[in-house]
């Protein structure tokens, strides 16, 4: 098995068990909810994952939501970075160096990669599943294929 196929073989496991988990939940368990169990097993499961996070969109604003790793930025400046720009294009986004990546918000010095993940629902941007690295170029197709499926299964789709 190539480390791409043991990778894909680790989302797919992980959307299983986040599948399992939200049907012993029903119906009674809100976004939110869902979001940080998804980022906290997330988080723990893949080791290239630095900070692994949302940001809801609250008006015009980008303010932090569950999160696990090293202190966030409570609210990104508006027209800047990542997040931004994948709210905007409403797809998902993979930064293999974030110093190249214009207006990149720094709100880690260590954070080297990210992929932004939108959150969609009845065709509104809720947020943003945002993931970092401390290395760089550490996601690719695969994790964007991963993670897609596994906010699909938090939106309940």
């Amino acid at each position: 098995m190539t480390s791409r196929d043991a990778l894909a073989d680790r989302y797919r496991r992980i959307d299983g068990q986040l599948a399992g988990l939200f049907a012993k939940y029903g119906a009674a368990a809100d976004l939110e909810a869902r979001l940080a169990t998804a980022v906290a097993v997330l988080h723990h499961k893949m080791p290239h994952f630095f900070w692994t996070g949302v940001y809801r969109l609250v008006g015009d604003d980008l303010v932090v939501g569950p999160y696990q790793g090293p202190l966030a930025c409570a609210v990104l400046e508006r027209g800047k970075g990542v997040c931004r720009a994948c709210v905007e294009r409403r797809e998902t986004i993979v930064v293999p160096d974030v110093h190249a990546f214009a207006d990149h918000i720094a709100c880690d010095p260590r954070s080297r990669s990210e992929i932004v993940v939108p959150i969609i629902r009845d065709g509104a941007v809720l947020g943003v599943l945002d993931v970092d690295s401390d290395r760089p170029e550490a996601f690719g197709a695969v994790d964007a294929e991963g993670l897609e499926r596994i906010v699909a299964t938090v939106l309940g789709a």
